[in-house]
């Protein structure tokens, strides 16, 4: 079953989808489905700081659901995301 996003970002940003200079780190995950960018950004998240932010890339619409989720049942807090071209980019924040 196809997901696709919803129809428009919760939070919007003049900067264009790429590393984002106000984030810790940056993970690319861009041509990967479901589960992936979640599992990768999961495991990257969990040796940040804490209170520290991780900027992710990904193509796959299913991940703007995905991370909401995510978000949602763990302690870590989607500060937005917004989609450019194709690219959805999403700031994560770790707890603390």
């Amino acid at each position: 079953m196809t997901r696709s996003a919803p129809a428009s970002p919760e939070t919007a940003s003049d900067a264009p989808p790429r590393a984002r200079a106000d984030a810790d780190e940056t993970l690319d995950v861009r041509g990967l489905a479901c589960p992936l960018p979640v599992l990768k950004a999961r495991k990257v998240l969990k040796r940040l700081a804490p209170g520290a932010t991780l900027a992710v890339l990904a193509t796959d619409p299913a991940s703007v659901i995905d991370f909401r989720h995510f978000c949602e049942t763990t302690a870590f807090e989607l500060l937005g995301w917004r989609e450019d071209a194709g690219t959805y980019s999403f700031r994560i924040r770790t707890p603390g």
